[in-house]
């Protein structure tokens, strides 16, 4: 095997790597116990070596070009695979280590993903997770990403989709407000009620609600007064207050339901639900780290086979 690649070259890889984390040549330097200089012509011996900008800096910030946003995600990887061959071959893979990031929805990771993390760091002490929670779909290359989770399947091929669960809708508002304006007792009563509308950050549209009705399911466009965006939480606490009526994932709403503090409507046309998603770039070499945490989420989240006794979920 022809050899490509010498010391020097490999240490210029990995300064480029980590200035381009940090986002600075001086925290770089720090991190790696050089001077700002050698950051800079290490990063000036790879960019002569493939005839690409790298970075475009200027006195205050540097930032990553196009090419150089795809070399450090190529990079980066490349450096992981090869601490992982060297953690197996030593004995160390068995306890996966370091920095995991991961993006998912606010109300997912209020609810279902965050109260995990404990129970998954008992179990992986040395991964550190960080977590960023955001209704915005996320860049892989260009922030830093390892996985993500989102309510729905990607269209990029260039993702690999997991499901994590078919999370349950359900319609709830306060016992203040139906004993205002009453309780609906088919989909049609909706006309005259205020269904708290959720505008999807992707399309700006408002989201339809979902309803069954026996074989069928139906996808409905309701009206009302109050309109929210960013976080559907807000309908929730909205729906709280008095203020209407709102469709939203069972998990969200269980203790006020099971409180008192919002009641359930229309049961009867329930059990339609929408999916979450694990997500992580195709053809990404997947750390010890990574795999473990999806391995970690697709246990405790993942659906229960037919007929096989409910997940005792870690709390």
């Amino acid at each position: 095997m022809q050899r490509n690649f010498d010391d020097l070259l490999l240490g210029s890889i990995e300064l480029f790597c980590l200035a381009a984390e940090l986002g600075s040549f001086t925290l770089a330097a720090t991190q790696a116990s050089v001077t700002p200089a050698a950051v800079s012509r290490s990063v000036a011996r790879l960019e002569a070596r493939l005839g690409a900008r790298l970075f475009v800096r200027t006195t205050r910030q540097i930032r990553l070009t196009d090419p150089g946003r795809r070399y450090f995600e190529q990079c980066r990887e490349a450096l992981a695979q090869l601490l992982d061959a060297e953690r197996e071959v030593t004995g160390q893979q068995s306890t996966p280590a370091g920095v995991l990031r991961i993006s998912m929805p606010t109300p997912y990771g209020h609810y279902r993903v965050l109260p995990l993390l404990a129970a998954f760091r008992a179990q992986y002490p040395q991964v550190e997770v960080q977590t960023h929670l955001s209704n915005r779909n996320i860049d892989f290359a260009d922030e830093g990403f390892d996985l993500a989770i989102r309510g729905r399947a990607p269209d990029d091929s260039n993702l690999v989709a997991r499901k994590l669960e078919d999370a349950e809708l359900v319609i709830v508002g306060s016992a203040a407000y139906l004993k205002r304006v009453g309780k609906p007792r088919s989909i049609e009563d909706l006309q005259g009620h205020d269904c708290i509308q959720f505008e999807l950050p992707s399309s700006g549209r408002n989201i339809p609600w979902l309803f069954a009705e026996g074989d069928s399911e139906l996808e409905l466009a309701t009206q009302g007064g109050y309109g929210t965006s960013g976080d559907v939480l807000a309908g929730v606490t909205l729906a709280r207050h008095g203020a209407g009526l709102f469709q939203t994932y069972r998990f969200i709403v269980a203790e006020d339901l099971a409180a008192g503090r919002l009641v359930e409507v229309l049961p009867e046309k329930g059990g339609r639900s929408r999916p979450f998603f694990l997500l992580y770039p195709h053809g990404r070499y997947l750390s010890s780290r990574v795999r473990v945490f999806v391995d970690f989420l697709v246990d405790q989240l993942g659906p229960t086979p037919l007929g096989a006794k409910p997940k005792k979920r870690t709390r």
